[in-house]
């Protein structure tokens, strides 16, 4: 008679865990004493496990460059097959500091959604809204 151990057992193996989709929504505050590479760790080591990360706050262009350049390095086409990245700004550029607009830089503040190239689909996407399709594998 399996006892509760083989609950246990079911539980951790990955194809029999759950059949949802796991969203790790990650705070401004939680990024912000990070370098850019630990940003760029966090990001791709959730997606690589399937799940969908929401950013509260963007990366910087030359953060979302490099999480590009390393993602391109880590496909595989049996293991990985990339990431689908959209941002949504949460402030028009108007809103923007004369001082940030002086020195030619881009807000942060922006919600940006990256999930798995092979089960994340933008649908639509506007000034307002992005509409995303997310399969379960």
């Amino acid at each position: 008679m399996p006892g509760p151990k083989a609950n246990v057992d079911a539980a951790d193996d990955p194809d029999d865990a759950d059949d949802g989709v796991r969203i790790d929504m990650i705070s401004g505050a939680r990024m912000e004493g990070l370098t850019s590479m630990e940003k760029i760790r966090l990001i791709l080591d959730g997606v690589r496990d399937g799940n969908i990360v929401i950013l509260e706050e963007g990366l910087s262009p030359d953060e979302e460059s490099r999480l590009i350049e390393v993602t391109m390095t880590e496909i595989s086409p049996d293991d990985f097959t990339g990431i689908e990245i959209e941002t949504y700004p949460k402030a028009e550029a108007g809103d923007q500091s004369f001082l940030d607009k002086l020195m030619g830089r881009e807000s942060t503040q922006k919600l940006t959604v990256i999930g798995p190239a092979n089960r994340i689909e933008t649908l639509h996407k506007d000034e307002n809204l992005i509409s995303t399709l997310v399969s379960r594998k």
